[in-house]
């Protein structure tokens, strides 16, 4: 964590910044000099920040049980194949292995927490699984709000869907796959469009199903594969990613001429921190398709929601809320010490 006061006109002192603010508890200091002087600054962001200090317990409730050594496992940059074989196999019983026929039961009215679905998909609380499926889970809670805000209507055969400036999730795009299981007979097509993009992979199309396990002596292949390998072969692909280079106001023309969208996704999205914002959410505006964002904090998600209505004339249509799917893994590289985690909370016009 950096002092709130870096920048001032004398340099920051050394070592790690010691003096917090001791009403809102959000910002630290290096000396109390810098304090001092960035008080002018930080005077009308305190009593908010001191507000959302206030809901840091609830933001840190997770009904997890796994251990924060077996978070690791992506911080060390494994690779999501071998993370899916060595966690999955072991934790979620035969979830996305070769002979998972999919979700034992239809996917219930409306999952609202972690609990819930974990439940319905059979995966233990000690499962790790959540570092990875908080992807897919915030796209359905996304579409969740839009059809509760008359935004979107209810999802019959299709959904088309612009998903904004991907980055970690470009390593870890078959678990997209899930929401087969989420959206039952839908058929999905996600347009990925970001500058993160490698140019060699635009353009790239993944057609994503139920994953296939490639361990020999793994005990899921004891069972039912014969009716897995029919469901598999003649079951049409209901989720399909497509790979786009660069900034979606400079994409969006080729985009539209088949792929107008029922909705836009912009996770992790750092509005106020970006510039190129400005002209994407202008177009937003102008073609009038739902979009809704995400943040790590719920100050970034005010920021941006300040942007968002200066730059459309509008405040955003829903108002900012804790994600119930947001990762399970803090964000310990924040410049405040509000409780950040990957797609924590969600707004959107």
């Amino acid at each position: 964590m950096e002092c709130a006061g870096k920048g001032s006109r004398t340099p920051c002192a050394g070592g790690p910044p010691t003096r917090g603010c001791h009403r809102c508890r959000a910002v630290a200091y290096c000396s109390l000099s810098h304090q001092v002087s960035h008080w002018s600054v930080h005077k009308s962001e305190c009593k908010r920040l001191e507000q959302q200090m206030k809901r840091a317990d609830v933001l840190n409730d997770f009904p997890f049980t796994f251990t924060r050594e077996a978070t690791q496992i992506q911080v060390l940059g494994f690779s999501l194949q071998k993370i899916l074989l060595c966690l999955m196999h072991n934790s979620y019983k035969r979830w996305i292995c070769v002979n998972d026929p999919g979700p034992s039961s239809p996917v219930p009215k409306r999952l609202t927490t972690w609990k819930d679905y974990c439940e319905w998909r059979c995966i233990p609380l000690y499962s790790p699984a959540a570092l990875l499926l908080h992807w897919p889970l915030t796209v359905y809670q996304a579409i969740q709000l839009a059809i509760q805000q008359c935004l979107l209507p209810q999802i019959s055969n299709g959904l088309r869907i612009h998903y904004l400036g991907p980055e970690k999730e470009l390593l870890q795009l078959p678990v997209f796959g899930e929401l087969q299981a989420l959206f039952p007979g839908v058929r999905m097509h996600i347009d990925l469009v970001g500058p993160a993009v490698p140019h060699h992979r635009d353009g790239e199309q993944i057609h994503l199903s139920y994953a296939r396990c490639s361990e020999m002596e793994c005990r899921c292949k004891d069972s039912v594969d014969n009716h897995t390998e029919s469901r598999t072969t003649s079951d049409p692909c209901t989720v399909t990613l497509q790979l786009h280079a660069g900034c979606y106001h400079d994409c969006y023309g080729e985009l539209a001429k088949d792929s107008f969208p029922h909705i836009i996704l912009a996770p992790n999205a750092g509005i106020a921190a970006y510039t190129s914002w400005l002209p994407t959410l202008e177009l937003i505006k102008e073609i009038k398709v739902p979009a809704i964002f995400s943040d790590y904090c719920e100050e970034a998600s005010y920021l941006a929601a300040c942007c968002i209505s200066s730059a459309t004339g509008t405040a955003p249509k829903i108002q900012i809320q804790m994600n119930p799917f947001r990762q399970p893994l803090r964000v310990e590289e924040s410049a405040l010490f509000l409780p950040c985690y990957s797609n924590c909370f969600l707004f959107g016009l």
